[in-house]
């Protein structure tokens, strides 16, 4: 029934703000009273992170009909904190290392095989990239018979394509979950820090450091296990992390002359992501101690059931989120071309009113995100079915007998 309040219409009576309120209220009460909402609260600001960052550092710049990749911090180092703040990859590696080897243990305990573990963990990472892939391939298809420039077309589909870099390198860590599981996270530090010596100081093939793209983003990920393993409870070992990954970050920039951003930057000659550098590794310490910092007052936030729903809603669609946010950057740009050049988005980002314009932009960049979100999240809902397991409680509460976002808060 549809009545009005305030001449506002509804339906049924409620607000809209009812509505979400009430969704909210489900969504805490399904909740299971053990779960540790940090942990999602932590790999929802890790991926929120990443969106955020290469939205502000990512310029796709209009050279007459063509386009190409810059960068802000190329022309304005200064801007580096940005980098700081938005490069988050670790504290996600550090939750997947935390849930990976959590549920691979419950797994066992319950004489699940490997195999069936591991395909249900990977199946959720891979069914979206399907979506995205074939989507590329036809524009790229319809681009090059178009007659763009093959450079244009280059720039749209590596950039659009390039969370799958991650993708692959987080499964391998899951593979190798049973392997890694108690690992100190040590011993991949002192790989790093050997093949960095080797390349800069020692005159090795820069080559060298792809063994890094291993060992550097096997760090986190084992301080996951370490978490597991109960070894990171205290706030003096989350202390000792920031302290020290602070301190070692801050000494390898000012005294070994690494890059002062945590992201790569096009033209440097070092970059510190691309493959990851000792100095990446060791601020990836410092963020993992501060998120463990943030561990009770996350909690404590999570108790709201507003936060909380939201917390919710990005798990349940974090790979979407993750996959689509560079085509949701890429599609903006591309379809205002014929407008002309606009300040922020198709302009050279040479100079600080650049970066306000970039950030009036981001509205519109969520936008086109929700669009992606609306066309392709189903593809992530699509696993494999787990004979004998029945949905979260979260999910079935919410969904009032249907599907909806609650299943956010259904098992890591």
């Amino acid at each position: 029934m549809r009545r009005a309040w305030n001449g506002i219409r509804h339906w049924d009576g409620l607000r809209p703000w009812d509505g979400i309120r009430q969704g909210a209220d489900r969504i805490e009460a399904a909740t299971p009273v053990g779960r540790d909402r940090a942990v999602d609260a932590l790999r929802a600001l890790a991926i929120l992170g990443v969106v955020l960052g290469h939205w502000l550092v990512t310029a796709l710049v209009a050279d007459g009909g063509a386009l190409h990749a810059s960068s802000p911090l190329q022309p304005m180092p200064w801007l580096a904190p940005i980098s700081w703040a938005f490069q988050t990859l670790a504290v996600f590696l550090l939750v997947g290392g935390h849930v990976a080897t959590r549920s691979y243990a419950a797994a066992r305990a319950k004489g699940t095989p490997y195999r069936q573990w591991l395909s249900a963990r990977l199946s959720r990472l891979f069914k979206p990239v399907a979506a995205v892939v074939a989507l590329w391939t036809v524009a790229a298809t319809a681009l090059f018979l178009s007659g763009a420039e093959f450079g244009t077309i280059r720039t749209l589909v590596k950039s659009a394509l390039s969370p799958l870099w991650f993708l692959v390198v987080f499964a391998a860590l899951t593979t190798a979950t049973p392997l890694v599981a108690r690992l100190n996270p040590l011993w991949p530090l002192a790989v790093v820090l050997h093949v960095d010596l080797l390349r800069f100081g020692l005159g090795a093939p820069q080559s060298l450091g792809w063994v890094n793209l291993a060992a550097g983003w096997l760090v986190p990920y084992t301080l996951g296990a370490a978490w597991t393993r109960g070894e990171l409870g205290s706030r003096r070992a989350a202390l000792t992390l920031l302290a020290g990954g602070t301190a070692a970050t801050a000494a390898l920039v000012a005294l070994a002359h690494y890059p002062a951003s945590m992201v790569g930057v096009p033209g440097a000659a070092i970059s510190n992501f691309n493959p990851p550098t000792l100095a990446a590794v060791t601020f990836g310490l410092a963020q993992c101690g501060l998120a463990l910092l943030l561990r009770d007052r996350l909690r404590r936030t999570m108790r709201r059931p507003l936060a909380w729903a939201a917390v919710a809603f990005v798990n349940l669609f974090a790979m979407t989120i993750f996959l689509w946010h560079q085509t949701a950057l890429m599609a903006t740009t591309a379809a205002t071309l014929p407008a002309g050049h606009l300040p922020g988005l198709h302009t050279p980002p040479d100079h600080l009113a650049w970066v306000g314009f970039r950030l009036a932009w981001l509205p519109v960049f969520a936008l086109a995100l929700t669009v992606c979100w609306t066309a392709f999240h189903s593809y992530e809902r699509r696993g494999p079915r787990r004979t004998g397991t029945r949905p979260s409680q979260v999910v079935r509460a919410h969904l009032g007998r249907r599907e909806t976002s609650a299943g956010a808060v259904r098992r890591a």
